[in-house]
């Protein structure tokens, strides 16, 4: 198995340990990827990074998102452990939310991301 870098090279077809190491690299990967890709997941990251607490308030900052959108993208990362969902017995029912204390460890991941795109869009596009 050769190293290239941070990754190992997978190009070689599949065999015993080899198809495990490329397994161990790109799962991770996947993984990370799957929790903050689409439309939606950054957005309303820094939408409740940013204050905006309540349902209407995230929806609100976030044009052309659908309720139905954002109910579900907001499940989606308080099961991620990255939005914690605060219901408050108040008449009516408030419901908050706020970014975990883990949430705070995609900054780094966020921040390389933007570079490698600023870096990427410059390459592809010449500006």
């Amino acid at each position: 198995m050769k190293s290239t870098g941070l990754l190992v090279d997978c190009g070689a077809p599949p065999t015993g340990d080899s198809h495990t190491d490329c397994h161990k690299v790109i799962m991770p990967v996947r993984d990370a990827l799957d929790v903050i890709s689409g439309k939606w997941k950054l957005p309303i990251i820094i939408a409740v990074s940013r204050g905006h607490n309540r349902f209407r308030d995230i929806e609100r900052s976030i044009p052309k998102i659908t309720s139905k959108v954002l109910s579900k993208e907001l499940k989606d990362l308080e099961t991620h452990k990255l939005i914690r969902r605060t219901v408050y017995d108040t008449q009516p029912v408030q419901v908050e939310y706020t970014l975990t204390p883990y949430a705070s460890t995609l900054e780094s991941v966020i921040v390389a991301l933007q570079q490698w795109g600023l870096q990427h869009r410059k390459k592809i596009l010449g500006k």
